[in-house]
Order: structure tokens, then sequence, then C-alpha cells
């Protein structure tokens, strides 16, 4: 043996035997079982990793016989969960590269976008949308399609342009949207392709936004100008506890675009009443916690989420539930829902309505449908999970497609037949782990399950 053949072995004996005890030592960083964000769900494994390179994930995915990812833990079902072994990429959440020929900006799988945004707006860069919280680690939120809201908005998925993951047998996978079908079948994989390293971002130039919020719209008003109502800005959100056939709050985003002058704002919209101070989603909430009304210029990133970086987002403790409508139906589902609402409105905090464009990813409840998103945020009680199949009778009319991260009951064999990529996505896992490394109980369910 030369010199170099054993000074290039030596180094590769080293580096197992160190990651052989990361990956060893790492699980018992944890003693007990992490929760989720919200604290109503547990996980059902202490054995979380936490590499800090690419190559430490490679060795823990090849070491464990079943692993699922976990993001900032802001699910609230069981996709991100586990009986063996958990990874997560808190670690990486660092900006990798800025391409300024390519307009795009690579990242580190686990970093959030409310750490993203601010490095982006200072060198001149935007994304096209935020969700309503910032809090969120990228890699888990595009995995699961998750979104926010405006009618020529795609979800957070439809912003990338490349992604990297490790597959079942350790190998290192790059994807871009040049590859094409694999490309889109892969990037809202729901964690079932592999565990998302490094995701890459189309960006566009930066921009100023205003936020004003109207109060009280009747919901009548939505029966022959839904459309119009949800196209009033550049992102706008209704807010509603179903009481009243009333639109508590409209939320409405507007970017300005580069000189104009200030715009002043109607004091009517639809019948709504211009608010004279920053409101919470939840009426007798403070507005603390929440991003800039009033019409206030700034940063994009600092109006299109609702809620600001350094503060609790939404209402704490918490369930939440979502369904993708077509939004031609946005409406009569609307309608359909507030039949319910002398059962519901008492174990809700409140009820938002988006609309989300039309995408051609495999597995977003977006696919070829450009839709009406009804999302509810429910106080943690357990009566929670018997409203759930009543708010979906009522839904089924349109055939809704729920939220991946959020609680749903659908059956699995009704989910199925919404899902027009399926059996492609199926074959697309089998081509990337054959032997279901990646699957756990809510994947095999809802996507095997009869």
């Amino acid at each position: 043996m030369d010199k170099r053949t054993f000074l290039k072995t030596s180094t590769a004996l080293a580096t197992g035997t160190v990651l052989s005890r990361l990956v060893a030592c790492a699980p018992n960083e944890a003693s007990q079982p992490l929760k989720n964000w919200s604290g109503n769900l547990e996980y059902s494994t202490s054995n979380v990793h936490y590499p800090t390179t690419l190559e430490e994930v490679q060795m823990i995915v090849k070491s464990c016989t079943k692993l699922r990812g976990l993001g900032s833990r802001h699910s609230f079902n069981k996709i991100a969960d586990s009986t063996e072994n958990q990874v997560s990429l808190k670690e990486f959440n660092k900006v990798i590269s800025l391409d300024k020929e390519a307009n795009t900006v690579t990242v580190g799988a686990g970093m959030k976008y409310g750490e993203l945004c601010q490095y982006l707006h200072e060198n001149g860069y935007a994304l096209h949308n935020l969700a309503s919280l910032p809090h969120i680690s990228i890699a888990g939120s595009i995995t699961t399609a998750t979104h926010g809201s405006g009618i020529k908005n795609g979800n957070l998925s439809t912003g990338v342009s490349a992604i990297e993951f490790v597959k079942a047998n350790g190998e290192v996978i790059r994807l871009s949207k040049s590859d094409g079908e694999q490309f889109y079948g892969a990037v809202v994989s729901l964690g079932a392709v592999g565990i998302v390293t490094k995701v890459t971002l189309d960006l566009q130039p930066t921009f100023n936004m205003r936020q004003v919020v109207y109060l009280n719209l009747p919901m009548a008003e939505l029966e022959k100008n839904f459309h119009a109502i949800m196209s009033g800005g550049y992102s706008v959100s209704l807010f509603t506890d179903w009481r009243n056939k009333n639109i508590n709050e409209v939320w409405i985003k507007n970017r300005i675009e580069e000189g104009s002058d200030d715009v002043l704002f109607p004091t009517e919209y639809y019948g709504a009443k211009l608010a004279t101070q920053n409101m919470h989603p939840v009426e007798n909430l403070s507005a603390e916690n929440c991003t800039e009304q009033m019409g206030v210029a700034g940063p994009w990133y600092e109006r299109m989420p609702h809620f600001k970086m350094g503060f609790m987002p939404s209402a704490g403790e918490e369930l939440q539930a979502e369904y993708f409508i077509p939004i031609e139906h946005g409406y009569a589902a609307m309608m359909a829902m507030e039949t319910l609402h002398e059962k519901i409105s008492p174990h809700l905090f409140i009820s938002e309505i988006r609309t989300v464009e039309a995408d051609n990813i495999w597995m977003s409840p977006c696919y070829n449908q450009t839709s009406a998103v009804i999302h509810t945020t429910w106080k943690q009680e357990e009566v929670v999970m018997d409203l759930l199949p009543l708010v979906e009778e009522k839904l089924a009319p349109f055939n809704p497609r729920p939220h991946w991260a959020k609680l749903f009951t659908i059956m699995p064999s009704i989910l199925q037949s919404r899902i027009a990529r399926l059996s492609e996505f199926k074959q697309l896992l089998n081509q990337y782990d054959p032997g279901g490394k990646f699957r756990n109980e809510f994947i095999e369910t809802n996507l095997f399950g009869s």
C-alpha cells in the first residue's frame, strides 16, 4: 500500500468511526419524545438525530431502517412522526449561495423563512409569497405544500427551482426544474422520497407593501363578488367565526410599485369598514404579535405574514384543519360550512379563507386547480376530532383536498381518488425508497391504505 492510498484509507476509516459515534450518540440528546409546535402531539420516539453535515445525514440514513425528517414541528398531524428515528436539520440553517445571475438563493433545508427574508431584502431580493407565519422551516413548508394567499400566487413549493435530498441508500440526489416531471413529483414529497438537505428558491426584485384591515363584511357580498373580493390585493384573507353570516375581518396586502404615490384606502370595502387600529385575526387578542397594518409601508417580508418573526404566532395552544376547494365553488363551500355554525363556533378561535393559484406539482392540493382554502384554527379540545367529519361531509360535494400537515379524517380511498398523479408518485417512491424507509403510519394509511 503506497502512502497516498494509506492516508486516503485512514481518513475514511477515521471519518466513518466519528460518524458512527455521532449516529449512536445523537438520539440520546432527547430523553423524552419531542412535541409539535402547539403541543397537541407527542412524537412516538425519542431517537432524534441532529446532523451538522451532509455526510452525517448520509450516514444516519444508511444506518436507520426507519426514519422521518423533522422540520420546525409545525404539523398538527403525524406526518413527521416515527416509532423509530427522526432527523432534525435545524443546524442546516445557513444561506449557501446567492446567484445574482440566475436570481436564486440556495439555503440549508432547516432554515426558517423568517431567518432568510431580511438577508434577501438587504441584497435587493424578495420571494413571491410567504405563509401566515415566518417561523416555519423552508424544507418542511415546501414538502407539505404550505402556502400564503393570492389568486395569482402559487404555494411556497412553486417558488422552488431545485432540491437536494438523501435517498434511502444514502446517495445524494439533486433535481431541478430542468429535470421536468421527476422534479415536480419530488418537490412536495411529504417526506417520503428522502431527507431534503438543500433548497434553491427563485427570487424577484425586492418590494414594499401596505396592509389594511376591514371589519364586518356581510357574507352575502361574497355570493356575486367572491372573485372580486379575493382579488382586491396581492394577498387577501377573510377571517370569520361563522356567527351572524359575517366576515369579521378582511386583510388586504398590496405591493407598492416603484414610483407610485401614497394610496388612500377607501373607508369601505363591499360594506366592510376600514379598521382604525391594528387587529389580531382573533379580535379579542392583542395585535402586538401581528405585522403592521393601517396602510403603513414596509418591506414585503414584514407585511406578507400575519405574524412577526419574534413573537408567538397565531393563538398558541390550538388545532388546525384546512381544505382546498376549486375556486369557482368557494362561496358555496363557505355557505355549506356556515350551516354548522351553531356546532363549530363555540370550539374555534377563527377560520380564514384564502386563495392559492393552480400549479403542476403532483402532490400539491392545488394541482391543476386554483383554490379557495378554508382554514380553521380550533381550540385544543377533544370534540374537534368529532366535528371534522361533519365539516368534511358538508364540503364533500366540492371534493376537498386537505392540507397535508393539518388535521383531517377523510377516508384514504376517497383522498386517493382526488390525487391525479398518485400512481406516478408511488412509482417515484419505489425508485428512491424501494424498502419504505421513509414511510410511516401517516404515509401508509393515507397513500396506501383502503
